[in-house]
């Protein structure tokens, strides 16, 4: 008898890749530009996760003129993709990232993507770390509802061919934990990104993990579990 699929789907930004740096620049300098001063990291950490129109209208002023929230945004854009240009550009893995990654493959798991991200976006990221071969499903923004909403979760399911109590969603922010409870499944959070562990505990994370090692090993129970439930 064939084992039961498994389908761990992952953010990216803060999860798979420490983008902090590139991130609170790009968000910065669009700050800048849009004649707002700037931004600190603190505030920008909030809304990565969530879909750019929606992450900078959150942080814009309160009086910030709806009509110039896309502006913004494209600021933000372009900010983005001229740090790619600059010496010394890293948007480095975490450490841990890619055994993990290799280490579920040959176990037999399906992996999919669930990001805020645009898929141009997810492609230079994949493209550069040699990432698309591992995973099945892409979910970005482009596709319709971002994060909290389940959209992006029940697409990845859909496409790998799962049952919800097969899928677990591993992310660093509450907007991943949101998402994955409202699609009805496994929570894993991670503490190595933007939001902080309280932050990712009240968006309904069923476990939360500080190192690669231990979220392996919850990694391993669920998929335990998953088989046991089969037989």
């Amino acid at each position: 008898m064939p084992s039961p699929l498994k389908l761990a789907i992952w953010d990216i930004d803060g999860t798979l890749i420490d983008s902090r740096k590139i991130i609170q620049r790009a968000m910065n300098r669009a700050f800048e530009r849009a004649g707002l001063g700037g931004i600190a990291y603190d505030r920008t950490r909030t809304i990565v996760g969530l879909e750019l129109t929606e992450a900078v209208l959150k942080l814009a002023p309160p009086d910030y003129p709806a009509e110039r929230v896309p502006q913004l945004a494209s600021y933000y854009k372009e900010a983005f993709v001229e740090q790619r240009q600059e010496p010394g550009f890293e948007e480095p893995l975490y450490d841990g990232a890619l055994e993990t990654i290799e280490r579920l493959n040959d176990q037999g798991w399906l992996l999919g993507v669930a990001t805020g991200k645009a898929r141009r976006g997810l492609d230079i990221v994949f493209d550069h770390h040699d990432l698309h071969r591992h995973f099945v499903t892409f979910q970005t923004v482009d596709g319709g509802p971002g994060k909290p909403h389940p959209r992006m979760v029940l697409d990845a399911m859909s496409e790998a061919g799962v049952d919800a109590h097969q899928a677990v969603m591993i992310g660093d922010t509450r907007f991943d934990m949101e998402m994955g409870r409202n699609a009805g499944v496994h929570t894993l959070g991670v503490s190595w990104g933007f939001h902080t562990p309280e932050e990712i505990l009240e968006g309904g994370a069923h476990d939360l993990h500080h190192e690669f090692e231990t979220l392996n090993r919850a990694l391993d129970a669920f998929g335990s579990k998953v088989e046991e439930s089969a037989s």
